[in-house]
């Protein structure tokens, strides 16, 4: 994400719309043509490796590995955290940059949309290297929605601010903390989870993470078809921060006999 939009504005530049669009897409072709014949499968596997398997097969499992989850409060409240950052916000605002660029006064947006996206992506990297060189912010459930609260402030002052230093800042700031909660809600699942239903939980926790991204379309893009996008992103951000709260304040809060 960091490279890319780089990549992708160049080419904006260079070649147009239309071809700078499809030479993009082409790039991925080798790389496709590479996976579907790849040295990968059972005639790849050595004699006598054990096969792993699957953790969710069926709908039915889905539906199991749910109701195991319902018990372990922790694995619970981390993939509805995920679940509703991806249904709330996900990563719809980033087809919008161009938009946002736009209106932050950039009237050729093709190179400062990219800009834009770069400052989130630097800000995820800079907290995969500062979190994990330094050891920093020990994995804990309130923690994790804490950083996605600021998450939260951060993508809603982006959203209404009207200054483009001032939006570069403000989404460097977002990737940062958005890494932060994604990576700690992960980890917490990956602890919390016993070792015989360890791959279900992982798997129905990424099925949020990704999945609700679907409807995040709707709630950032049809919306900001209406509304406006900076206050659909705005409006966005300040329901699921409620909603995190609420997680807090119920789904992580220690009963009084413990």
């Amino acid at each position: 994400m960091l490279a890319g939009p780089g990549v992708g504005g160049g080419l904006l530049l260079w070649l147009g719309p239309n071809l700078g669009i499809l030479v993009n897409a082409s790039l991925y072709l080798p790389f496709i043509l590479w996976l579907a014949f790849a040295p990968y499968g059972p005639k790849f596997r050595a004699a006598g490796t054990a096969v792993a398997t699957r953790a969710v097969r069926t709908l039915g499992d889905i539906g199991m590995a749910l109701r195991e989850i319902a018990h372990h409060r922790v694995i619970l409240a981390m993939t509805l955290l995920a679940g509703a950052a991806s249904l709330f916000i996900g990563n719809a605002y980033q087809a919008q940059m161009p938009g946002f660029a736009h209106d932050l006064g950039q009237g050729n947006a093709d190179f400062f949309y990219s800009m834009l996206l770069a400052a989130d992506a630097a800000g995820a990297l800079t907290a995969g290297i500062v979190l994990e060189s330094r050891n920093l912010l020990q994995p804990h459930p309130r923690t994790a929605c804490l950083l996605a609260m600021v998450w939260c402030i951060a993508l809603g002052s982006f959203a209404l601010t009207k200054g483009y230093p001032l939006a570069l800042l403000l989404l460097f700031t977002a990737g940062f903390f958005e890494l932060s909660f994604n990576a700690m809600a992960q980890t917490l699942v990956q602890l919390d989870a016993p070792v015989e239903m360890r791959g279900r939980a992982i798997g129905v926790f990424n099925m949020f993470a990704a999945g609700m991204r679907t409807f995040s379309g709707i709630t950032v893009g049809l919306v900001g078809a209406s509304i406006g996008i900076h206050w659909s992103l705005a409006l966005s951000a300040a329901a699921l921060f409620i909603v995190i709260g609420t997680l807090l304040r119920v789904g992580l809060r220690v009963p009084r006999s413990a």
